[in-house]
């Protein structure tokens, strides 16, 4: 009975590779352990909490219940009044960032004198913690000490001085225009990346065949930077609805829920209601959410590139 012998130079080589590839594992450890233990980890623990009964204390025991707090949530009002808010502030957030980042990208992409002094200043409250933004505009919301209040004061039009974010109907708007605030300058530099990717010369071509400066950017411009546009405009709508940090320290979610954002509403129902089951499914939620909106973002994405 014979036998094949295996090619000396084949063993060497696939053992190489074996090499190689075990190499490469260890050279990724270090990078992947902080992912599955600070992200992949908890993401998980958040998931099995939601279908248990844990709660807050020492020595408390964690029941499995199935899918009770998910068929709680659905008739929880509260929840869906959240969600409402959490839609309407998304929505504003990222409209207006998008039509005003547009204009300064715009402005910014022009010839002007000290054009990069305006660049680095619009990229300012982007640097800025949104918990340094929310106590800045804190401050210039004040009812008796604040900046916007002191303005409608000097100029004589006390009739607008108010609580702006303690009254009803205006502390969602403003909550909504410092989240435009902060936001949009990462947009503007997105959009501003994609102005300058557009060819000058089919603007000089369109402006030889006697195109204004409208049609210019709606038949040249906004068909160039559309991709952008998209990818933009839909990460912002995903980042604005899952906002957490800005919304807690201009409001904590008051008043009378009038900016309760979901996220904001899960914290309550886990640290100040001690509902850890209830607000692990509410969080699973929110990720199904999220994970649904990046597949049609993703979906759309790739349908342009086809």
């Amino acid at each position: 009975m014979t036998t094949v012998q295996e090619r000396p130079d084949v063993a060497r080589g696939g053992r190489a590779r074996s090499r190689d590839r075990t190499t490469i594992y260890l050279l990724l450890l270090p990078s992947l352990l902080p992912v599955l233990l600070l992200s992949v980890f908890p993401l998980l623990r958040g998931i099995y909490l939601g279908f248990t009964d844990a709660r807050a204390g020492r020595n408390v025991e964690a029941n499995f219940t199935g899918l009770d707090n998910y068929k709680e949530l659905l008739t929880d009002e509260l929840f869906w009044n959240s969600f409402k808010i959490g839609l309407l502030w998304a929505f504003g957030v990222t409209v207006l960032q998008f039509v005003l980042a547009l204009g300064l990208a715009l402005l910014l992409n022009q010839q002007l004198r000290f054009r990069g002094v305006a660049r680095v200043l619009a990229v300012v409250p982007w640097a800025m913690p949104p918990v340094v933004v929310g106590i800045l505009w804190k401050l210039v919301y004040h009812p008796d000490a604040g900046l916007l209040n002191e303005f409608f004061h000097r100029i004589g039009a006390d009739g607008l001085r108010t609580n702006w974010l303690g009254d009803f109907s205006t502390a969602l708007p403003a909550v909504i225009i410092v989240g435009v605030w902060a936001g949009m300058p990462q947009t503007t530099v997105v959009l501003l990346a994609g102005l300058q990717g557009v060819a000058r010369e089919l603007h000089e071509a369109a402006a030889v065949d006697g195109a204004s400066t409208w049609h210019r950017f709606r038949h040249v411009t906004l068909p160039a930077i559309m991709p952008v546009v998209v990818a933009i405009t839909s990460l912002d709508f995903i980042w604005n609805f899952n906002s957490f940090g800005l919304v807690y320290v201009l409001t904590a979610g008051g008043p009378g829920g009038k900016t309760m954002l979901p996220m904001l509403f899960a914290y309550e129902e886990a640290f100040r209601y001690g509902n850890y089951g209830y607000a692990a499914a509410l969080g699973n939620v929110m990720v199904v959410i999220i994970v649904a909106l990046l597949a049609v973002y993703l979906r759309r994405r790739l349908r342009e590139a086809n």
